[in-house]
Protein backbone atom coordinates (compact mmCIF):
# COMPACT_ATOMS: atom_id res chain seq x y z
CA UNK A 1 0.00 0.00 0.00
CA UNK A 2 1.39 3.47 -0.68
CA UNK A 3 0.36 6.95 0.71
CA UNK A 4 2.27 8.98 -2.06
CA UNK A 5 0.39 11.78 -4.11
CA UNK A 6 1.78 11.76 -7.53
CA UNK A 7 2.72 15.68 -8.81
CA UNK A 8 1.53 16.48 -12.34
CA UNK A 9 -0.02 13.19 -12.61
CA UNK A 10 -2.16 14.13 -15.96
CA UNK A 11 0.13 16.98 -17.23
CA UNK A 12 2.83 14.76 -17.01
CA UNK A 13 1.47 11.65 -18.79
CA UNK A 14 -0.50 14.10 -21.66
CA UNK A 15 2.89 15.59 -22.16
CA UNK A 16 4.55 12.59 -23.30
CA UNK A 17 1.89 11.92 -26.21
CA UNK A 18 2.05 8.48 -25.52
CA UNK A 19 -0.60 5.81 -27.50
CA UNK A 20 -0.96 2.12 -27.45
CA UNK A 21 1.34 -0.03 -28.11
CA UNK A 22 4.53 2.49 -27.34
CA UNK A 23 7.62 1.33 -24.81
CA UNK A 24 7.63 3.78 -21.73
CA UNK A 25 10.49 3.62 -19.07
CA UNK A 26 9.16 5.49 -16.09
CA UNK A 27 12.85 6.03 -14.19
CA UNK A 28 11.54 6.68 -10.95
CA UNK A 29 8.79 4.48 -10.13
CA UNK A 30 7.85 5.55 -6.31
CA UNK A 31 4.51 5.11 -5.49
CA UNK A 32 3.24 4.13 -9.16
CA UNK A 33 1.03 6.77 -9.98
CA UNK A 34 2.34 7.65 -13.02
CA UNK A 35 3.15 4.24 -14.08
CA UNK A 36 -0.35 3.24 -13.55
CA UNK A 37 -1.89 5.76 -15.96
CA UNK A 38 0.85 5.43 -18.65
CA UNK A 39 -0.05 1.58 -18.47
CA UNK A 40 -3.71 2.78 -19.91
CA UNK A 41 -2.39 5.25 -22.60
CA UNK A 42 -0.30 2.25 -23.95
CA UNK A 43 -2.66 -0.61 -23.29
CA UNK A 44 -2.18 -4.09 -23.46
CA UNK A 45 0.48 -4.19 -26.57
CA UNK A 46 2.31 -1.37 -24.95
CA UNK A 47 5.44 -1.93 -22.46
CA UNK A 48 6.48 -0.32 -19.56
CA UNK A 49 10.13 -0.23 -18.07
CA UNK A 50 9.57 1.39 -14.27
CA UNK A 51 13.00 1.60 -12.46
CA UNK A 52 13.70 2.46 -8.87
CA UNK A 53 16.67 2.05 -6.32
CA UNK A 54 14.54 1.62 -3.52
CA UNK A 55 13.61 -2.19 -3.19
CA UNK A 56 10.15 -0.91 -1.19
CA UNK A 57 8.90 0.93 -4.10
CA UNK A 58 9.14 -2.15 -6.38
CA UNK A 59 7.73 -4.58 -3.91
CA UNK A 60 4.74 -1.95 -3.29
CA UNK A 61 3.88 -1.86 -7.27
CA UNK A 62 4.81 -5.45 -7.63
CA UNK A 63 1.92 -6.02 -4.51
CA UNK A 64 -0.57 -3.61 -6.17
CA UNK A 65 -0.01 -5.52 -9.51
CA UNK A 66 -0.85 -8.84 -8.01
CA UNK A 67 -4.17 -7.38 -5.91
CA UNK A 68 -5.59 -6.14 -9.59
CA UNK A 69 -5.26 -2.00 -8.15
CA UNK A 70 -3.00 -1.66 -11.48
CA UNK A 71 -5.04 -1.27 -15.30
CA UNK A 72 -3.32 -3.40 -17.60
CA UNK A 73 -1.73 -5.49 -14.56
CA UNK A 74 -0.96 -7.87 -17.26
CA UNK A 75 0.53 -6.12 -19.89
CA UNK A 76 4.68 -6.26 -20.88
CA UNK A 77 6.16 -4.47 -17.73
CA UNK A 78 9.45 -4.96 -16.36
CA UNK A 79 10.30 -3.62 -12.43
CA UNK A 80 13.84 -2.70 -12.67
CA UNK A 81 15.58 -2.13 -9.17
CA UNK A 82 18.16 0.08 -10.15
CA UNK A 83 18.94 3.77 -10.02
CA UNK A 84 17.94 5.88 -13.26
CA UNK A 85 21.74 6.42 -14.30
CA UNK A 86 21.62 2.89 -15.10
CA UNK A 87 18.82 3.47 -18.03
CA UNK A 88 21.05 2.59 -20.62
CA UNK A 89 23.15 -0.44 -19.52
CA UNK A 90 19.44 -2.27 -18.20
CA UNK A 91 17.58 -1.39 -21.17
CA UNK A 92 20.45 -3.21 -23.19
CA UNK A 93 20.01 -6.27 -21.00
CA UNK A 94 16.09 -6.12 -21.34
CA UNK A 95 16.96 -6.08 -25.26
CA UNK A 96 15.81 -2.60 -25.89
CA UNK A 97 17.46 -0.55 -28.28
CA UNK A 98 15.03 2.77 -27.97
CA UNK A 99 11.97 4.10 -26.05
CA UNK A 100 8.90 6.13 -26.90
CA UNK A 101 8.94 8.19 -23.77
CA UNK A 102 10.81 8.49 -20.64
CA UNK A 103 9.22 10.73 -17.10
CA UNK A 104 10.81 11.04 -14.24
CA UNK A 105 9.74 12.61 -11.29
CA UNK A 106 12.66 13.57 -8.84
CA UNK A 107 10.35 14.14 -5.86
CA UNK A 108 10.91 11.82 -2.35
CA UNK A 109 7.65 9.65 -1.91
CA UNK A 110 5.35 10.13 0.95
CA UNK A 111 6.40 6.68 1.69
CA UNK A 112 10.00 7.22 2.01
CA UNK A 113 9.41 10.03 4.09
CA UNK A 114 7.30 8.01 6.53
CA UNK A 115 9.78 5.40 6.70
CA UNK A 116 10.79 4.89 10.56
CA UNK A 117 14.22 3.77 9.66
CA UNK A 118 15.72 6.05 6.63
CA UNK A 119 15.72 9.61 8.86
CA UNK A 120 14.79 11.60 5.54
CA UNK A 121 12.24 13.77 7.27
CA UNK A 122 12.89 15.80 10.10
CA UNK A 123 10.02 15.01 11.89
CA UNK A 124 10.02 12.40 14.50
CA UNK A 125 13.38 10.92 16.19
CA UNK A 126 14.75 8.60 13.44
CA UNK A 127 18.08 7.12 12.72
CA UNK A 128 20.25 9.64 10.43
CA UNK A 129 20.50 7.33 7.69
CA UNK A 130 18.74 8.99 3.93
CA UNK A 131 19.42 6.60 2.14
CA UNK A 132 16.93 5.40 -1.04
CA UNK A 133 19.26 2.29 -2.12
CA UNK A 134 19.70 0.98 1.36
CA UNK A 135 22.52 -1.11 0.10
CA UNK A 136 24.49 1.87 -0.39
CA UNK A 137 27.61 2.50 1.95
CA UNK A 138 27.26 6.43 3.04
CA UNK A 139 25.06 7.60 5.38
CA UNK A 140 23.91 11.07 6.76
CA UNK A 141 25.44 9.94 9.90
CA UNK A 142 28.62 9.34 7.88
CA UNK A 143 28.51 13.11 6.33
CA UNK A 144 28.08 14.75 9.73
CA UNK A 145 30.20 12.81 11.74
CA UNK A 146 33.18 12.42 9.78
CA UNK A 147 33.03 15.42 6.69
CA UNK A 148 35.08 18.15 7.32
CA UNK A 149 33.34 21.53 8.48
CA UNK A 150 34.09 23.03 5.06
CA UNK A 151 32.67 20.22 3.25
CA UNK A 152 29.45 19.98 5.82
CA UNK A 153 28.91 24.08 4.63
CA UNK A 154 29.32 23.16 1.05
CA UNK A 155 26.74 20.40 0.87
CA UNK A 156 24.41 22.39 3.00
CA UNK A 157 24.81 25.99 0.55
CA UNK A 158 25.27 23.47 -2.42
CA UNK A 159 22.30 21.34 -2.01
CA UNK A 160 20.33 23.05 0.57
CA UNK A 161 20.25 27.14 -0.80
CA UNK A 162 21.04 27.05 2.94
CA UNK A 163 21.82 30.57 4.24
CA UNK A 164 22.83 29.56 7.33
CA UNK A 165 25.18 26.80 6.10
CA UNK A 166 28.19 28.16 8.21
CA UNK A 167 26.37 28.19 11.81
CA UNK A 168 24.79 25.11 11.31
CA UNK A 169 28.23 23.29 10.60
CA UNK A 170 29.84 25.14 13.22
CA UNK A 171 27.05 23.79 15.51
CA UNK A 172 27.59 20.34 14.15
CA UNK A 173 31.13 20.51 14.51
CA UNK A 174 30.88 21.15 18.60
CA UNK A 175 28.09 18.78 19.09
CA UNK A 176 29.93 16.05 17.29
CA UNK A 177 33.22 16.47 19.48
CA UNK A 178 30.60 15.53 22.68
CA UNK A 179 29.04 12.83 21.39
CA UNK A 180 28.21 11.41 17.99
CA UNK A 181 24.79 12.82 16.30
CA UNK A 182 23.27 9.51 15.47
CA UNK A 183 19.46 10.72 15.60
CA UNK A 184 17.47 12.98 13.41
CA UNK A 185 16.04 14.81 16.21
CA UNK A 186 19.92 15.49 17.32
CA UNK A 187 20.44 17.26 14.35
CA UNK A 188 17.03 19.27 14.22
CA UNK A 189 18.14 20.24 17.79
CA UNK A 190 21.35 21.53 16.26
CA UNK A 191 20.11 23.21 13.49
CA UNK A 192 17.67 25.06 15.45
CA UNK A 193 20.58 26.33 17.64
CA UNK A 194 22.69 27.65 14.90
CA UNK A 195 19.72 29.94 13.41
CA UNK A 196 17.79 32.78 14.61
CA UNK A 197 14.36 32.45 16.07
CA UNK A 198 13.14 34.45 13.28
CA UNK A 199 14.19 31.93 10.93
CA UNK A 200 12.80 28.90 13.36
CA UNK A 201 9.53 30.83 12.99
CA UNK A 202 9.19 30.55 9.58
CA UNK A 203 5.86 28.51 7.98
CA UNK A 204 8.64 26.25 6.33
CA UNK A 205 10.97 24.08 9.35
CA UNK A 206 14.23 25.38 9.57
CA UNK A 207 15.37 22.21 9.38
CA UNK A 208 14.21 21.38 5.64
CA UNK A 209 17.39 23.06 3.36
CA UNK A 210 19.80 21.50 5.51
CA UNK A 211 18.04 17.93 5.23
CA UNK A 212 17.38 18.38 1.50
CA UNK A 213 21.01 18.94 1.29
CA UNK A 214 22.52 15.97 3.38
CA UNK A 215 19.79 13.55 1.61
CA UNK A 216 21.63 14.91 -2.23
CA UNK A 217 24.44 14.00 -0.32
CA UNK A 218 23.90 10.92 0.51
CA UNK A 219 21.91 9.73 -3.21
CA UNK A 220 24.41 11.33 -5.09
CA UNK A 221 21.61 12.83 -6.67
CA UNK A 222 22.94 16.02 -9.11
CA UNK A 223 25.87 13.49 -10.59
CA UNK A 224 23.00 10.56 -10.77
CA UNK A 225 20.58 13.47 -12.71
CA UNK A 226 23.37 14.29 -14.87
CA UNK A 227 24.40 10.87 -16.00
CA UNK A 228 20.48 9.77 -16.73
CA UNK A 229 20.46 12.81 -18.76
CA UNK A 230 23.08 11.37 -21.74
CA UNK A 231 21.45 8.23 -21.40
CA UNK A 232 18.28 9.33 -21.95
CA UNK A 233 18.64 11.15 -25.18
CA UNK A 234 20.60 8.13 -26.40
CA UNK A 235 17.62 5.78 -25.29
CA UNK A 236 14.70 7.89 -26.94
CA UNK A 237 13.90 7.21 -30.51
CA UNK A 238 13.50 10.02 -32.53
CA UNK A 239 10.18 11.85 -32.16
CA UNK A 240 9.89 10.14 -28.50
CA UNK A 241 9.14 12.57 -25.43
CA UNK A 242 11.12 13.02 -22.15
CA UNK A 243 9.29 14.65 -19.16
CA UNK A 244 11.22 15.39 -16.15
CA UNK A 245 9.49 17.00 -12.72
CA UNK A 246 12.01 18.83 -10.36
CA UNK A 247 12.00 19.85 -6.94
CA UNK A 248 15.15 21.77 -6.12
CA UNK A 249 16.15 24.94 -7.87
CA UNK A 250 19.61 22.72 -8.73
CA UNK A 251 17.78 20.09 -10.30
CA UNK A 252 15.87 22.70 -12.49
CA UNK A 253 18.61 24.95 -13.75
CA UNK A 254 20.69 21.93 -14.45
CA UNK A 255 17.61 20.01 -16.43
CA UNK A 256 17.07 24.22 -18.04
CA UNK A 257 20.48 24.50 -19.26
CA UNK A 258 21.13 20.43 -20.52
CA UNK A 259 17.37 20.99 -22.85
CA UNK A 260 18.72 24.20 -23.83
CA UNK A 261 22.16 22.60 -25.12
CA UNK A 262 20.74 20.18 -26.91
CA UNK A 263 18.48 22.55 -28.65
CA UNK A 264 21.30 24.45 -30.04
CA UNK A 265 22.58 24.00 -33.19
CA UNK A 266 25.46 25.96 -34.82
CA UNK A 267 28.06 26.54 -31.41
CA UNK A 268 30.66 28.73 -33.29
CA UNK A 269 31.92 31.81 -32.52
CA UNK A 270 29.50 34.67 -33.24
CA UNK A 271 32.31 36.34 -35.54
CA UNK A 272 32.34 33.37 -38.00
CA UNK A 273 31.08 34.22 -41.06
CA UNK A 274 29.47 30.49 -41.37
CA UNK A 275 29.27 27.40 -39.45
CA UNK A 276 32.08 25.11 -39.48
CA UNK A 277 31.29 22.83 -36.23
CA UNK A 278 28.08 21.16 -38.15
CA UNK A 279 26.53 20.74 -34.67
CA UNK A 280 22.70 19.87 -35.02
CA UNK A 281 20.52 20.33 -32.22
CA UNK A 282 19.54 17.05 -30.73
CA UNK A 283 16.29 18.09 -28.89
CA UNK A 284 13.24 20.37 -29.60
CA UNK A 285 11.90 21.87 -26.18
CA UNK A 286 8.08 21.28 -25.67
CA UNK A 287 7.75 23.54 -22.10
CA UNK A 288 9.17 26.71 -22.68
CA UNK A 289 8.23 27.70 -19.28
CA UNK A 290 8.37 25.12 -16.83
CA UNK A 291 4.36 23.74 -15.84
CA UNK A 292 3.68 23.97 -12.06
CA UNK A 293 0.97 22.80 -10.18
CA UNK A 294 -2.69 23.85 -10.03
CA UNK A 295 -3.95 25.76 -7.09
CA UNK A 296 -6.29 22.97 -7.03
CA UNK A 297 -3.57 20.61 -6.81
CA UNK A 298 -1.29 22.41 -4.15
CA UNK A 299 -4.87 22.70 -1.80
CA UNK A 300 -4.78 18.69 -1.89
CA UNK A 301 -1.11 18.55 -1.93
CA UNK A 302 1.13 21.13 -0.75
CA UNK A 303 4.58 19.04 -1.66
CA UNK A 304 3.78 20.35 -5.53
CA UNK A 305 4.34 23.67 -4.72
CA UNK A 306 7.63 23.21 -5.92
CA UNK A 307 7.75 20.94 -8.84
CA UNK A 308 8.14 21.91 -12.30
CA UNK A 309 8.41 20.20 -15.10
CA UNK A 310 9.87 20.35 -18.24
CA UNK A 311 9.48 18.42 -21.64
CA UNK A 312 11.88 17.89 -24.35
CA UNK A 313 11.68 15.91 -27.84
CA UNK A 314 14.12 14.00 -29.35
CA UNK A 315 14.60 15.60 -33.43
Amino acid sequence: MTIHKTVLLNETVKALNLESGMIVADVTLGGGGHSKLVLKKIGKIGKLIAFDQDCDAIDRFKKQLKSGGVENAKANISLVNKNFSMLKDSLILLEIDYVDAILADLGISSDQLADTDRGISFTGNAPLDMRMNMQSQLTAETVVNDYSQQEITRILRQYGDEQYAQSIAQKIMVARGEQRITRTSQLVSIIESAVPGSYRRKKINCATKAFQALRMEVNNELESLRSFLFQAIESLRPGGRLAIITFHSGEDVLVKHWFRENARGCICPPEFPQCRCDNKPKLKIITRKPIVASETELVENPRARSAKLRVAEKL
